[in-house]
């Protein structure tokens, strides 16, 4: 008897952890609480806190454990509702419970705590005002520029020698008497970059159509080998050579990576093309399908927006276009009002950044130099927005 009362008193003079006050989140979408606790004097003996959480309206068999922290604790608060697992939902009534766990293995239950406030979500992340601020200059810089373009206006690209090189390499073609092979990728059609090489693909045939070389394009995948069909018919009869149209022109070979890359060499062995485009997305076949177009004597044109690839098709063909480029390749080629807008207004928007980096490292070496805090505060206010 008197063993069991000493225990029970030591355990009651052991420090507990309790919760002090809750807190709705800010900024959120009234899936989260800031928990605040009250951490005892000693804490070399707790391991962790165990936090039970139930709604009020719940009986007691509800008391479920929401989170573990391992104790020291950083930060001022905890934060509740981060796991899929145990959500906060909005406008509901939580009551909180504490445990300490010590090293010796002894859970100590703290006192309950009814939460004085629910979790209500906001209309609008303040924190994330450089974000929206952003996001605006962006879409008005295209309208901007899109505005422009329909007026007419002559607005000037950034040559890419990848795509200034298409119509040169398509000539070639045609001078030497030889086909141009045409390779989407091996990506679906979902995939933007796939996307991005139909429409060089249309570009690419009308110019094809003008000049009536023959074309070859191979597809790894059935929709878009569909696609393909009818971006390269649009294209002839947009040329007004509808009737220079060959249906064998674009053919479906295999959704087998490596049995699609043999049967492209075994093309490029055979009826030896002039012109080898290699654009979309590409993954472990394309130096091989780089190397033997090299070989071939072929002039080689890729682009892609894998990054893991571009050193091969940089060292094995003629021109490269690298990420983004691919994506504005139809801009250059097409000179549409309303992509030209959109290259022009991420270009003008790429030109603010690299001008608020640059004021950026300039006010951190001044900081750095003077030991003036105002120039750090200045350089977070660039940055951040004054959001933060």
């Amino acid at each position: 008897m008197m063993i069991s009362l000493f225990v029970t008193v030591l355990a009651l003079l052991q420090p507990v952890i309790e919760i002090t006050d809750v807190q709705d989140r800010p900024n959120d979408a009234g899936d989260g609480l800031h928990i605040y606790l009250a951490m005892p004097e000693r804490t070399e003996d707790l391991l962790s806190c165990v936090i039970y959480r139930k709604e009020v309206s719940q009986p007691d068999s509800c008391w479920r454990p929401v989170m573990v922290e391992i104790i020291p604790i950083m930060g001022e608060f905890i934060v509740d509702g981060y796991d899929p697992d145990y959500l906060i939902e909005p406008g509901v009534e939580y009551i909180f419970r504490p445990a300490t766990v010590t090293i010796a293995g002894d859970t100590l239950m703290g006192e309950i705590f009814v939460s004085p406030v629910v979790s209500r979500g906001e209309y609008f992340n303040i924190s994330e005002l450089s974000v929206f601020v952003t996001g605006m200059l962006f879409i008005l810089l295209i309208f901007f520029y899109f505005g422009k373009a329909r007026r007419g206006q002559q607005m000037y690209l950034r040559p890419i020698a990848g795509i200034e090189a298409i119509d040169e390499a398509i000539g070639r073609a045609t001078e030497m008497g030889k086909p141009i092979l045409y390779v989407p990728g091996l990506a679906d059609i979902a995939d933007v970059a796939t996307i991005a090489s139909l429409t060089i693909l249309g570009r690419v045939a009308r110019k094809v159509a003008e000049y009536q070389t023959s074309l070859m394009v191979a597809n790894c995948d059935p929709i878009v080998f569909t696609v393909a069909i009818e971006t390269v018919k649009q294209a002839y009869l947009e040329a007004g050579r509808p009737d220079s149209y060959d249906e064998d022109s674009v053919f479906f070979l295999t959704t087998s990576q490596f049995a699609f890359v043999a049967g492209v060499n075994g093309i490029m062995m055979r009826e030896r093309p002039a012109t080898n485009f290699y654009l979309g997305k590409f993954w472990a076949e394309s130096l091989l399908l780089a190397e033997t177009g090299s070989l071939s004597g072929a002039i080689q044109i890729a682009g892609t927006d894998a990054v893991t690839q571009l050193p091969f098709f940089i060292t094995t063909c003629d021109y490269t276009l690298i990420g983004e480029e691919l994506y504005a390749a139809s801009a250059y080629l097409g000179r549409e009002p309303g992509q030209l807008g959109a290259v022009k207004g991420q270009d003008a928007c790429k030109s603010i950044v690299m001008v608020l980096l640059t004021l950026w490292v300039i006010l951190s070496i001044v900081s750095l130099i003077t030991g003036n805090d105002s120039f750090l505060f200045l350089r977070e206010i660039l940055i951040s927005g004054g959001s933060g």
